[in-house]
């Protein structure tokens, strides 16, 4: 058993199973091999992220800068609380987000139609192509890496493993 996490790492895909909280406080027991899973994904996920952002980002944006440039871009407009809300962050640390952007041209603040006394954050036109661009750039790198690391064989096994994956982001 791994003591920083609780979960077990010996018997992955055994049959044996690891008891965890589920928040209600209840347990359930757990699958080794989900649990194994289920640490590997996150670390090659984080790891994977990274390596993307070292691709994409010239402007030098922090995480929460494109993370609010990726929700303003899916959801449209949006107020500095309301930003703040949905990416669990105070108000201020919001403010101070956009601050940074404003500076580089990538958003703009117009008066909320609906309430005056609002402003409503949006993607300027270089907020949209520097989006556009970071996505580009992080696929063609990934493309590239897919082509020379991977088999046509392991390309598909990867495909295959991100159809399950689209089941847990429904």
């Amino acid at each position: 058993m791994d003591e920083s996490t609780g979960a077990g790492t010996k018997g992955a895909g055994t049959g044996t199973g690891t008891r965890t909280g589920t928040g209600t406080g209840g347990s359930q027991v757990l699958a080794a091999s989900a649990v194994q899973a289920a640490r590997d994904l996150r670390v090659v996920l984080g790891r994977l992220r990274r390596r993307l952002r070292e691709t994409w980002d010239p402007e030098g944006l922090t995480p929460s800068q494109t993370s609010a440039l990726s929700r303003l871009q899916r959801g449209g407009p949006a107020s500095t609380s309301d930003l703040a809300a949905a990416e669990r962050v105070r108000p201020q640390s919001m403010a101070y987000t956009l601050a940074g952007l404003d500076e580089r041209g990538l958003i703009r603040r117009d008066p909320d139609p609906d309430d005056g006394r609002r402003l409503l954050v949006s993607l300027t036109d270089a907020g949209l192509a520097f989006l556009d661009d970071k996505r580009r750039t992080g696929e063609e790198w990934l493309a590239g890496c897919l082509h020379a690391d991977y088999t046509e064989e392991e390309r598909r096994r990867i495909l295959d493993a991100l159809a399950l994956l689209e089941r847990l982001t429904p």
